[in-house]
């Protein structure tokens, strides 16, 4: 059985990267260059603070690879060329990459963890505002994947959050999924650290997590370890968003009791076309993940109510990838929603959705569905 869903999950892949032009594999890799690079006219830049759990690696133009390690910071900067769509990550094609038709990195730096604090410190009171946005990526990625796909969500929801990434190693092989979630597991002490050390910056007002895939599990396992050890989740812990989460609904309401009353809000975004949590669920026994699980179904429906749970459907969305595991990235119209959340410092549900191009919300006690979101590609 094992077998046959990995064989399953390279096939899906395999014909979804024919439909999209090739495009899953990213067409440059080892994009991190030594030295600092000047802005080029017209571009954008986000800069932001990494905390990762991969060694750090010897290949040139590879700053993390997807070994394990200790605890590490970084700061980078990256480049967002002036024609870049939203929703998109133009790759490099070429090292040292074109800022004028790419994402490139323009400055990368390994610090220290007392350093990286001051950096952040230093940012926040600079910056116009105090809140900041922990963003912890899925399976099968890269470092430079986490880097430059976080890198496009800041650039695209117009949020003003102080950009912190939390990168697991993550081998960013299709087929290395009992490796990575391993990984993920040998992660969560070092996330909660990280959260720790955010809460405990007098600095910080108020910090929102958004994490994708697997790195739902780490999320939530370190806000399950940080309620069990503390009796509490910090309130500056205000929103946690959790995009195609790779997590078994029932072992995620067993979470959710853990953290207790004084718990985040969550918004929880779920596609039931994803093609890679359809083969997650082969592989885990044909449970309900909390990525694509019925949310009108029972007892999900009773505990998403009762809990004060945001879902947000996506499933009408279209994308250009067949797979459509990260909607909530390459759709402009959730990632300016996930923006407006972040401004606002609320879920989904406590504030009013724009209606554009006859955005709906269909409010079911205090579960919400966005529908009416396929303004990307038409089904």
């Amino acid at each position: 059985m094992m077998g046959f869903a990995i064989r399953r999950l390279g096939i899906a892949a395999a014909i979804g990267c024919a439909l999209t032009g090739g495009g899953c594999a990213p067409p440059q890799e080892h994009v991190f260059t030594a030295g600092e690079r000047a802005p080029v006219r017209g571009t954008s830049q986000v800069d932001m603070l990494v905390a990762t759990t991969r060694m750090p690696s010897a290949v040139p133009g590879e700053m993390f690879g997807g070994n394990r390690g200790e605890p590490g910071f970084a700061q980078i900067a990256i480049s967002i060329p002036p024609d870049h769509k939203t929703g998109q990550v133009e790759w490099p094609r070429q090292v040292p990459a074109d800022p004028e038709r790419s994402f490139a990195i323009v400055n990368d730096n390994t610090l220290s963890r007392h350093s990286i604090l001051a950096k952040f410190q230093n940012r926040l009171e600079k910056g116009p505002t105090r809140n900041v946005l922990v963003f912890v990526h899925g399976f099968n990625n890269t470092f430079e994947d986490a880097v430059f796909r976080f890198a496009q969500i800041v650039h695209d929801s117009g949020t003003d959050d102080v950009p912190v990434l939390f990168t697991w190693p993550s081998a960013g092989k299709l087929l290395a999924y009992g490796y990575d979630r391993d990984s993920s597991t040998y992660s969560r002490d070092a996330l909660e650290r990280t959260l720790d050390y955010l809460i405990a910056d007098k600095s910080v007002g108020g910090i929102s997590i958004l994490a994708h895939s697997m790195g739902n599990w780490v999320t939530l396992e370190a806000l399950r370890q940080m309620a069990i050890r503390n009796r509490s989740i910090s309130p500056k812990i205000r929103n946690v968003m959790l995009a195609d989460a790779d997590v078994d609904i029932d072992v995620f309401r067993t979470q959710v009791n853990a953290m207790g009353a004084s718990r985040p809000a969550f918004t929880v975004f779920i596609d039931s076309d994803d093609k890679a949590l359809a083969v997650a669920k082969i592989l885990w026994g044909s449970k309900a993940r909390l990525g694509d699980f019925n949310p009108n179904a029972e007892p999900y429906k009773a505990f998403m109510e009762q809990n004060r749970i945001s879902i947000v459907n996506m499933t009408d969305i279209r994308t250009n990838g067949w797979i459509d595991h990260g909607v909530y990235a390459h759709s402009p119209r959730i990632i300016q929603q996930i923006g407006q959340q972040l401004a606002s410092s609320k879920a989904l549900t406590d504030q009013r959705i724009s209606p554009i191009d006859s955005l709906n919300l269909a409010t079911v006690g205090v579960v919400s569905q966005l529908t009416g979101l396929n303004a990307d590609t038409p089904r």
